[in-house]
């Protein structure tokens, strides 16, 4: 099965690094013409220089999400520069640590500011465009969090849950002019903003032990199901949580089966080691 993206429009947001850079990498790989977006263009040089060694059009763009017009002007200059928008795929977060009761009020708005309002703010701009075309997709950065809440993520947790809630709002409203709408939750990715991959082996293990891939995942996994929603082979595919998590709690104690006497790397599962991606 061929997913063929080459040419389509792809706005990707929170492109400058971690995994949105991998995503948008991955769509210039489907020779897609991809607009990578950041707060600042500082860190979208990157993409300009994929770009023309690939030979294909796009753009990296500097937009703050949380701005409304600033969302509705970079949607109105995609359209007028490369025609149509095809694909919007809503990455930009931040994570906000604190038990409730510890939070301020200020930590807690951020978080809805950039990670709901982000996406209220770009789906909102975009679907006009989508509609006037008669099709497109969205695919909207949730979180495993949204499924089981770890203690002190309620804010980032919260947040997540909405952006699922309004993925299946956006699919309904969409429906009819041919436009999906569906939410990826990744599981325990190692970034820059989580520090997975930092932390001591003993808590690496402890966190590895809850998912039934036990290692940890890699980002490009997570690009290669978004790119799969952003295609045509979706296309009947909507309003939905696509789990990007290795089987994180899919069963119960999922580390038992890595404690069998013919597990592969039975020794290293019991010693609360695991292998990293």
């Amino acid at each position: 099965m061929e997913l063929d993206l080459s040419g389509r429009v792809v706005v990707v947001t929170g492109a400058a690094r971690g995994i949105g850079r991998v995503i948008a990498e991955t769509f210039v790989r489907e020779r897609s013409v991809v607009v990578g977006v950041d707060v600042t263009a500082d860190g979208l040089a990157w993409l300009d220089d994929a770009r023309a060694a690939a030979g294909l059009d796009g753009a990296g763009l500097a937009c703050d999400v949380t701005d409304g017009p600033a969302t509705r002007a970079l949607a109105d200059e995609v359209v007028a520069r490369f025609g149509r928008i095809d694909v919007l795929v809503n990455n930009a977060g931040i994570n906000v640590e604190g038990r409730i009761e510890d939070l301020d009020d200020d930590a807690w708005d951020r978080c809805f500011a950039v990670n709901v309002g982000g996406v209220f703010k770009m789906c909102r701009a975009v679907a006009p465009a989508m509609k006037a075309q008669g099709s497109g997709r969205i695919v909207n950065a949730a979180s495993f969090a949204a499924i089981v809440p770890s203690v002190g993520a309620g804010a980032y947790a919260a947040s997540k849950s909405a952006v699922v809630q309004l993925t299946r709002t956006l699919a309904g409203e969409l429906g009819p002019w041919g436009i999906t709408a569906n939410a990826y939750a990744p599981g325990m990715i190692p970034t820059a903003m989580n520090g997975f991959a930092d932390m001591p082996a003993a808590t690496q293990g402890r966190l590895l032990d809850t998912l039934t891939l036990r290692r940890w995942g890699d980002p490009q996994e997570v690009a290669d199901a978004v790119v799969f929603l952003a295609s045509d082979a979706a296309r009947y595919v909507t309003g939905t949580l696509l789990d990007v998590s290795g089987g994180k709690l899919a069963t119960q104690l999922p580390q038992k089966a890595y404690e069998l006497p013919d597990a592969p790397g039975r020794d290293r599962a019991a010693a609360g080691e695991g292998r990293q991606a």
